[in-house]
């Protein structure tokens, strides 16, 4: 059930922020770079996750395999800096303050859901203790 209400709420701030209420700002091309540059994120998380082991709940599959190479080398959940990446660009072309406001729910609502995530990785799988030690979570180097 958390799960489930986790990734309604994700999705439903999502559909909030794309809706435009206002004119995009002088800077869209750099707001389209960034929603470009976040959708190459999840891009190459997708591609690492090819074989069917992708879950859009926090919950482990159960075939689910531990993926640690390619982007998942540097952080270990890839589709959420896609995500906050992407709706990050959103904000730049509509810097209104609801967006601000959606876009901090969003990264609440996915930090939640992150972390919920690693308590069952963390429970299941020592090989996934060992994998936090060498990878940050959604921004490599940094967290």
């Amino acid at each position: 059930m958390k799960s489930k209400l986790l990734v309604f709420t994700q999705f439903f701030i999502i559909f909030l922020m794309v809706i435009p209420f206002g004119e995009p700002v002088v800077f869209k091309f750099f707001g389209l770079g960034i929603i470009a540059f976040g959708a190459l994120i999840g891009s190459f998380a997708l591609y690492k996750n090819r074989l069917g082991n992708f879950n859009i709940r926090p919950d482990i599959k159960v075939d689910g395999k531990l993926i640690t190479t390619g982007i998942y080398s540097y952080i270990r959940h890839p589709m959420y800096s896609s995500v906050l990446v992407t709706m990050g660009g959103v904000v730049v072309l509509y810097p209104m303050e609801y967006e601000y406001v959606l876009y901090a729910l969003l990264v609440v609502t996915l930090l939640i859901k992150l972390h919920y995530e690693e308590s069952l990785w963390k429970c299941e799988s020592l090989e996934y203790q060992e994998y936090c030690k060498s990878s940050k979570k959604i921004i490599p180097m940094i967290y």
